[in-house]
């Protein structure tokens, strides 16, 4: 798996995922003890996903730090400035813009609408 792909999303959650499959993997080694090969293949991997797991555990609290940190040195005025109604209506506005004016499709007329607009025209 691409490095990328294993830092995108909840890092959190991805950390408790490796570090089951890194459990499951231990007790599988310790169930083929017996077996040198196997026992070396399931320990490397248990070694492997226990390490990415608590790898993406430390990244995410990392992350969480970092979040509370750039958080923390935003004023309230700011963050009331942001969430306010104008704001979004703003932010909408330059999205259409953006986009090249273009709105929502209209709705097709139905049969009934165009029978009614035919008959009343006459």
């Amino acid at each position: 798996m691409a490095l990328k792909g294993i830092l995108s999303g909840d890092p959190s959650k991805s950390s408790k995922l490796y570090l089951a499959i890194g459990g499951i993997s231990l007790v599988k080694a310790i169930a083929v003890r017996n077996d040198q090969e196997r026992f070396r293949r399931e320990l490397i991997d248990a070694g492997l996903f226990l390490g990415v797991g608590l790898a993406l555990r430390k990244y995410s609290q990392l992350k969480a730090e970092k979040r509370s940190e750039i958080e923390s040195q935003i004023p309230d005025w700011a963050i009331g400035m942001a969430t306010s109604e104008p704001a979004k209506q703003g932010v909408r506005n330059l999205a259409k813009q953006r986009l090249g004016g273009r709105s929502e499709p209209e709705p097709e007329e139905s049969l009934r609408d165009r029978a009614m607009n035919t008959f009343s025209s006459r």
